[in-house]
């Protein structure tokens, strides 16, 4: 049994790192100051060759695979986590269906800028009324002279109000079926369809350089050809492609984790209380044990789940414990890391400040704690262990 990760993923995430440690750690506090989206930085990030890490070579990615993204995100999560996120989006629940479930010509059209990192993807499924309850959406698209008309509305989105959105991908209710069961549908919308509006963007606790926002559809008619895969089995398509957008939420709780360790590291040592570093109380030492060995643990479940993605093995439970654990470690993580900086850790100006803002909505986003414990809980008690 080999843990150590292969040399050219070790590789990959030491270009990664110094990438963040260049073109993000200095700007980051600046950009959530702000609530500025640099979509330049995008651009830089698509010369690195990381916007399309899973999706295939045909269609401008390059197919690394989800071991290969995890590290990545751990050294980009590192240097923030508003840019890790929105490059989580565009990389996973923005262009999966697409890679999944599209059609060749649909591919060519719209998933190639996106794994090229041309233009930035979004999915919106979230509504006002509907978020953890997927099935409870009520975007409606129905047919009409040769296309569908939507109408609805979408809530907290990310990505689709960037300069360099291509557009994004909704769920929308389609019909009834003769058993009295909805169905739905995946569509692309296009940047600039008529009756496709942005609302202002939400201010956010955290990821406050990241764009969200709530979408509205009045009257918004598309031709036939924008939808993605089969009429009907819309939440299918989007239930079998969110896994690997939790193993991606996973491993952002898990950069953000090792931040907050590392913030808190830092600071013990060059601190001084009562004639001594920090690090040399007890009580803080073991504040700093329990984080390093919850991160240890966090980063087995993580990098396991992508293993078995990359291996084409079931990971749905995988995917969930480690989303699941990561987010609410990171959190725990956060608050410890904010405890041993004391005062300089509640200004703004420190940077745990930012991660602490940051780490609430990886409970939240990819699917509640609550959901991820109904999942793991569904599947433990209905498969039988061999």
């Amino acid at each position: 049994m080999d843990f150590d990760l292969p040399e050219e993923t070790l590789a990959l995430q030491r270009v990664c790192r110094e990438f963040a440690a260049k073109e993000i750690e200095p700007y980051a506090a600046d950009w959530s100051e702000r609530e500025y989206f640099p979509a330049e930085l995008f651009g830089k990030l698509a010369d690195l060759g990381v916007m399309g890490m899973l999706i295939d070579e045909e269609y401008g990615g390059t197919n690394a695979g989800y071991v290969n993204y995890v590290a990545a995100m751990e050294a980009i999560g590192g240097a923030d986590q508003s840019i890790a996120a929105a490059w989580n989006a565009h990389s996973t629940i923005a262009s999966l269906p697409l890679a999944a479930f599209g059609t060749p010509e649909q591919k060519k059209r719209w998933l190639e800028p996106l794994a090229t990192g041309r233009k930035l993807g979004a999915f919106g499924l979230t509504e006002p009324t509907a978020g953890s309850d997927a099935a409870s959406i009520r975007t409606q698209a129905r047919r009409d002279n040769g296309g569908w008309l939507i109408n609805g509305t979408k809530m907290f989105i990310t990505n689709a109000g960037t300069p360099i959105s291509l557009g994004v991908t909704i769920l929308a209710v389609t019909g009834v079926s003769d058993d009295g069961k909805k169905r739905y549908g995946t569509f692309f919308i296009p940047d600039g369809t008529p009756g496709y509006e942005k609302g202002n963007a939400l201010r956010k606790l955290g990821w406050h350089a990241m764009d969200t926002r709530e979408l509205v559809f009045r009257d918004c008619w598309i031709p036939d050809d924008h939808l993605i895969g089969e009429e009907g089995n819309g939440l299918r398509q989007f239930l079998e492609v969110l896994d690997g957008g939790r193993i991606s939420v996973a491993a952002l709780g898990l950069s953000l984790a090792q931040t907050a360790l590392d913030l808190a590291l830092r600071h013990a040592n060059e601190r001084e209380q009562f004639g001594s570093k920090l690090s040399r109380f007890q009580a803080i030492g073991h504040k700093l044990a329990d984080m390093a060995t919850e991160i240890e643990a966090g980063r087995a479940l993580v990098y396991r789940a992508a293993w078995l993605g990359d291996q084409g093995r079931p990971f749905s439970k995988e995917a969930a414990m480690a989303k699941l654990y990561t987010s609410e470690l990171a959190n725990r993580a956060a608050s410890a890391s904010v405890q041993i900086h004391g005062g300089y850790g509640y200004v703004r100006e420190s940077a745990i400040s930012r991660f602490y803002a940051d780490a609430k909505v990886l409970e939240i986003g990819e699917g509640t704690s609550e959901i991820q414990r109904n999942v793991i809980a569904r599947m433990i008690t209905t498969t039988p262990r061999h």
